[in-house]
């Protein structure tokens, strides 16, 4: 039976956590959309769940020689979605990390953060031309549309600052810290 969830996430580390909590219940994802998972019915706790953020579209070259790797060492593709990547391996097997090296973990959260400051980048402008698009409207005797535009712009960009972007830096200075500790 076919069970569909909708949930929004914005750290990775959580919709894993929510993916391999949803398997201990006996669901296993089998398709992801935006913020809609479809689960089927497993035996509980038979997946580990593992995301990954690619360098890459899923259809590039050198990812789809990525997934194959990653199917080799006895992991399963399940779904992706933009450059997402979602894989499961059977809980029987052992522990199931991709990265088992700081300098891996690292280049995939600076991976994560450059996305991230994409957006914030995207937002950022979008509210500097709505400001300056709101103050030409006011002179011209129109109502501030722009105005409010530009209010939403910049509090999606102080959220993404606040709670995406600085997180990802200062797991980025510890993974960094932890690796000048070692060497």
């Amino acid at each position: 039976m076919k069970h569909v969830v909708r949930k929004a996430y914005f750290n990775f580390e959580k919709e894993e956590e929510f993916l391999n909590e949803m398997s201990a219940n006996g669901l296993a994802l089998i398709d992801y959309s935006w913020c809609k998972y479809v689960f089927e019915d497993a035996p509980k706790g038979e997946y580990i769940y593992r995301l990954e953020l690619l360098e890459h579209p899923v259809k590039h070259q050198q990812s789809q020689d990525y997934i194959r790797f990653m199917e080799e060492t006895g992991a399963e593709f399940v779904v992706s979605y933009q450059r997402w990547v979602y894989f499961r391996k059977k809980a029987a097997d052992g522990e199931f990390h991709i990265y088992t090296d700081n300098d891996s973990k690292v280049k995939h959260y600076k991976r994560i953060r450059l996305l991230f400051l994409f957006v914030f980048a995207v937002n950022f402008f979008a509210g500097l031309l709505n400001v300056f698009l709101g103050n030409l409207s006011v002179t011209s005797g129109r109502p501030p549309i722009n105005t409010y535009v530009a209010m939403v712009s910049f509090s999606v960009v102080a959220l993404l600052l606040v709670f995406l972007i600085i997180p990802i830096n200062k797991k980025i200075t510890a993974l960094d810290k932890e690796r000048d500790i070692r060497e």
